[in-house]
């Protein structure tokens, strides 16, 4: 399921890393796409959308719905 999370603080390719790491870790075949500026995280997922937004939220960004 394509789920698409706005987050704040994204400032840097080490950001993008950082999302990206934690996402894969809670889904190795998740695909992520991230705009940093538009603020926004695409994951195809199969991960419900709240433990993707936890999964963000734990290496210190915020979710917005």
């Amino acid at each position: 399921m394509n789920q698409i999370f706005r987050v704040e603080g994204m400032t840097c390719g080490h950001c993008e890393k950082a999302v990206t790491k934690a996402l894969l870790a809670l889904d190795a075949k998740a695909k992520v796409v991230i705009d940093r500026l538009q603020n926004t995280v695409q994951v195809d997922s199969e991960k419900n959308r709240e433990a993707l937004a936890q999964a963000i939220a734990d290496e210190g960004y915020r979710v917005n719905a």
